[in-house]
């Protein structure tokens, strides 16, 4: 295998006395379980069922892919696994620690210290340098600014981003946008990332980039990954794939057939 050109040694993370996110995801367990999730949106008459009792497991260290049609589900699947959304019924666990969810404050809680995020559209904030928007859920974490830059210059070093610390996202490529948002989701040292069609608006070397980066993320550090893509050719290289059809999870015996 090619020597990537990415130095993936995450830097220490100095936000406080904590574990760092991998090790809290310990290996042979669970790092996400889902025990009969059910979503449904809208009220009344219009309420609209959107994922059946899905249950699944998804290793600790693993990277997997979510697929599916359009409207199947796997983006508000992603959505409950990252706590950015409560499931009507069911439970879900984050390595091996049941989500209560009695309270948006508690959900966050775990959010900050578990989940990095990687969006299709970046969600990068235009005004903030490459480094400003890296640092960002550092300062959410009360990380000391001198810290939050510190670390935010090595994480952007890591993804090949020395060159563009103060460059806004405006004056950067698609691709290199991406690298911005991977050291983002990196930034307070997350056991898991989550990322919703990651490389669906890059280029074709923009997003083997951005792959090499979460592959390497993965197998390097032991970060799991879970990734939601319409792409078969990307998901089929992950160690778990997780067919979607109509708000369930596919068999596989049938998702093979």
């Amino acid at each position: 295998m090619a020597r990537s050109q990415y130095d993936l040694s995450i830097p220490d993370f100095a936000g406080g006395p904590r574990a760092s996110g991998v090790s809290r995801f310990q290996a042979g367990s669970a790092a996400v379980t889902l025990c009969g999730v059910s979503k449904a949106y809208g009220a009344g008459s219009s309420r609209t069922p959107v994922l059946h009792e899905v249950s699944l497991n998804i290793p600790t260290g693993s990277f997997a892919a979510i697929v599916g049609p359009s409207g199947s589900g796997k983006s508000t699947l992603l959505n409950l696994i990252g706590l950015l959304d409560r499931p009507d019924g069911g439970e879900v666990h984050l390595g091996g620690q049941h989500v209560a969810f009695r309270d948006s404050t508690e959900a966050a809680h775990l959010r900050g210290r578990l989940i990095g995020f990687v969006f299709q559209s970046f969600q990068l904030l235009p005004r903030l340098t490459a480094w400003e928007n890296v640092a960002l859920p550092m300062l959410h974490a009360g990380v000391p600014r001198i810290e939050r830059r510190r670390r935010a210059l090595d994480l952007l070093a890591s993804v090949g981003l020395a060159g563009r610390v103060e460059h806004r996202p405006p004056e950067l490529s698609g691709g290199q946008c991406q690298r911005v948002a991977v050291a983002r989701a990196l930034a307070c040292d997350p056991g898991l990332i989550l990322a919703d069609e990651p490389t669906g608006s890059l280029d074709t070397a923009s997003g083997g980039a951005v792959m090499e980066l979460l592959r390497d993320l993965n197998r390097r550090q032991g970060t799991t990954v879970i990734m939601v893509t319409h792409d078969m050719s990307l998901a089929e290289t992950c160690d778990v794939m997780i067919e979607i059809r109509d708000g369930r999870v596919v068999p596989q015996d049938e998702a093979s057939a």
